[in-house]
């Protein structure tokens, strides 16, 4: 049993909890850590967990809302394995993880026993950044909160998911109308930066069939997004269709959803 939970979704910070149930025991797998230690720690404990219970530690890119307190937590609790590509450890400062770094690559499956992860490449202003598809064999989940826009690249990787996690950042004239500078508008609303909610939109009509349980509209921007711009969107793109659609709150996350 594959299942997933967003501990938090926003500017401010992101983490994504995945969680495999094999025949002998259970394996989990924390991807980004954007808080502070004793924020996570509190997120954690709402999930009904601790830190020393996590496995495997996966960074998509070097930015704060996600790098966060990766080498803390792994220090403090021994985190057998931390992934990341070698262009976002280099960029976040080449922390030292000791023998529990291990370099990520697109197209490289990582098998992590009770389920794997498959890292792909995605367009985002980072080094190197990462999203992901984890598979159990039987369900396949997507994990897409940050870029500028579907390449074909990742539109081949979200084809027959069961469950997808989907950055919806912004609604494009709240951002036009904000007090950002004009330099921060260009970057959220460039190729390489975040996806608007009508580009999030046409990613889930694209990854919509008859199989796909959950969507869950992540990484929504506090000032420049509303949660209920998010759903007419999702509503939009997938039809009539039974999908659960969530956003993933920002100081709450989620709570467990199987795949």
């Amino acid at each position: 049993m594959l299942r997933f939970r967003s501990l938090g979704s926003g500017s401010s910070g992101n983490a994504t909890l995945v969680e495999a149930h094999g025949p002998l025991r259970t394996r989990r797998v924390l991807i980004d850590c954007g808080f502070a230690l004793q924020q996570l720690d509190r997120r954690l404990a709402r999930a009904g967990l601790d830190a020393s219970q996590i496995d495997a530690l996966f960074i998509t890119h070097e930015h704060s809302d996600h790098l966060g307190c990766a080498h803390a937590l792994a220090s403090r609790s021994g985190i057998a394995a931390v992934w990341m590509s070698e262009g976002t450890w280099r960029a976040g400062g080449q922390p030292d993880f000791g023998k529990a770094l291990h370099f990520a690559r697109d197209g490289v499956p990582i098998d992590l026993g009770e389920f794997a992860l498959h890292p792909f490449t995605v367009p985002h202003d980072a080094r190197e950044p990462l999203q992901l598809l984890c598979n159990d064999g039987a369900r396949r989940l997507g994990v897409l909160t940050d870029l500028g826009g579907a390449t074909a690249h990742v539109l081949d990787q979200i084809k027959q998911l069961d469950a997808l996690l989907l950055e919806f950042n912004h609604d494009p004239q709240m951002l036009a109308d904000s007090r950002y500078p004009p330099f921060l508008k260009r970057r959220i609303s460039g190729s390489h930066g975040h996806l608007s909610n009508g580009a999030a939109a046409a990613i889930a009509a694209a990854a919509n069939h008859a199989g796909l349980r959950h969507v869950v509209a992540a990484h929504l921007s506090e000032r420049n997004n509303r949660p209920a711009l998010v759903r007419a969107a999702l509503a939009h793109a997938l039809g009539a269709r039974a999908t659960e659609m969530l956003c993933a709150d920002a100081a709450e996350g989620t709570s467990w959803l199987q795949v």
